[in-house]
């Protein structure tokens, strides 16, 4: 399997905007307490690195990604500090094939045809579809997808799903995982929320459960 698959199968990626490396380890206890040991954690803050470092070192039973990687430099950072994989919101063809030089599973973001023929042109398996609502939703991604199904690549929706629309994305068959914003937030974070977090995430695994029949 590969790590792609393994976060195909949990069905959810929390994606995570972490201000303080400090709350990386009581984040992933808690995502672990919830039955969802998976986490993006975002490059939009200068804490990112860290707490990649200190969820890889520390909690190895939580899968740590790195979020809106948008340089080589930052696909660089990341896999050193320990992701397990990378995404971007976009598509950059010089990023794609340097994680791929350097053995970072990447999944750059497309929206269009022609994004997803260059993200197949450079040998990508799991594309994330950004931003998921305001592209159009699970209608436009239909649509967008069915041209290359026969390729089997993945697609990770991520910008305003919620639990309330978590069926109408995992009825896709195209659909390996959405990105869930709302199970880690800045605010809930901040204020250490912790219990709250452990909380959505199991809703977040039951529902995923629920729908898939298993």
């Amino acid at each position: 399997m590969t790590i792609f698959d393994t976060l195909s199968a949990h069905g959810i990626i929390p994606v995570i905007a972490l201000d303080d490396a400090q709350d990386a380890l009581p984040l992933a206890d808690a995502l672990i307490e919830g039955g969802l040991p998976v986490a993006e954690i975002t490059f939009r803050t200068d804490a990112a690195r860290d707490a990649i470092a200190a969820i890889a070192a520390h909690q190895p039973d939580l899968i740590v990604g790195a979020g809106t990687v948008l340089t080589e430099a930052q696909a660089d950072a990341a896999m050193a500090a320990g992701a397990q994989f990378a995404l971007s919101p976009g598509i950059d063809a010089a990023i794609v094939d340097h994680a791929a030089r350097i053995g970072l599973p990447f999944a750059p973001g497309i929206m269009t045809p022609s994004d997803m023929q260059l993200a197949l042109r450079h040998g990508c398996n799991m594309v994330k579809f950004f931003p998921a609502n305001p592209a159009g939703g699970p209608a436009m991604l239909k649509s967008i997808a069915a041209p290359y199904a026969h390729t089997g690549i993945g697609f990770n929706p991520t910008g305003g799903v919620s639990i309330d629309t978590l069926a109408d994305w995992l009825a896709l068959p195209e659909v390996r995982a959405v990105g869930g914003t709302w199970i880690a937030t800045r605010a809930d974070i901040a204020a250490g929320k912790w219990d709250s977090i452990a909380s959505k995430a199991r809703a977040a695994v039951a529902r995923v459960s629920e729908i898939r029949g298993s």
